[in-house]
């Protein structure tokens, strides 16, 4: 299936692209399903459609050795992208996605990165990371918020601190069964429309198969560095930190089984 699809059907089109609407969307006119639903296909026709330049696409080393995989196969399994939503809220933001496999971690979250204040409040204050909110789906879910707050002491300087809400839906239907569920019931809220789906395809459409090069990477790493040269002075990119530990915890599993 893979060597038919690559990273930019398999995720990024279809569940990065809902994500993305999700987040910028606005808020819906009526509580209802179709007024939900009717607000993240807007969102989605809205974003411009990428061009080369916007992609970079790369394929882990050893790929092709797995079964299956053709000798010579040209398929993508990273995908980084620079996306643009043409409309009054998000115009002139930058709006940066990237996913594969064999990765340095399994993490899927969203990072909101403020603007920084036009006065200098602390020392050193132009080499300091910005202020952003982080909210990740998976493994676990944690919504955290990162400020830049002074140091203890007489100098005025600065410190990047996050404050962190965590928790996991250990205790929840799995995702497909909860889907099964909302048919049953006739809640057809998550379920992609057609428009959607159509304004998500004319997003990607002119950079799918081999339109843009490919670049390999090493397994464990986090994909080929010409994602760097993409995001450029927008970056760096922020790297997922995932702690098993802290996963089982959160979810309220017994470590012993």
């Amino acid at each position: 299936f893979y060597e038919e699809a690559g990273a930019i059907r398999d995720v990024m089109q279809n569940h990065l692209l809902q994500l993305l609407a999700v987040l910028l969307m606005d808020p819906p006119i009526a509580h209802s399903p179709d007024g939900y639903r009717d607000e993240k296909a807007r969102l989605l026709k809205a974003i411009k459609p990428l061009a080369p330049e916007d992609v970079v696409r790369g394929q882990y080393e050893g790929y092709r050795s797995a079964p299956g995989v053709a000798p010579d196969s040209k398929v993508e399994t990273f995908v980084a992208v620079k996306l643009k939503v043409d409309n009054w809220c998000w115009s002139g933001v930058p709006i940066y996605i990237r996913t594969g496999k064999q990765l340095a971690v399994t993490c899927t979250e969203a990072i909101v990165e403020f603007k920084r204040p036009a006065c200098r409040l602390f020392d050193g204050e132009a080499d300091s990371g910005a202020s952003r909110m982080r909210i990740r789906v998976g493994p676990d879910v944690v919504i955290a918020l990162q400020l830049r707050v002074k140091a203890p002491g007489e100098q005025m300087r600065g410190e990047d601190r996050e404050l962190t809400l965590a928790s996991c839906p250990w205790d929840l239907r799995p995702a497909y069964q909860r889907l099964l569920f909302d048919v049953i019931h006739g809640n057809w809220e998550l379920f992609a429309r057609q428009d959607a789906i159509e304004a998500a395809w004319r997003i990607v459409d002119q950079v799918l198969d081999d339109r843009t090069p490919l670049y390999n990477y090493e397994s464990g790493s986090w994909g080929p560095s010409e994602a760097d040269n993409l995001i450029g002075s927008d970056g760096p990119w922020v790297n997922p930190e995932v702690d098993p530990d802290s996963v089982i915890k959160a979810c309220g599993r017994d470590t012993k089984r």
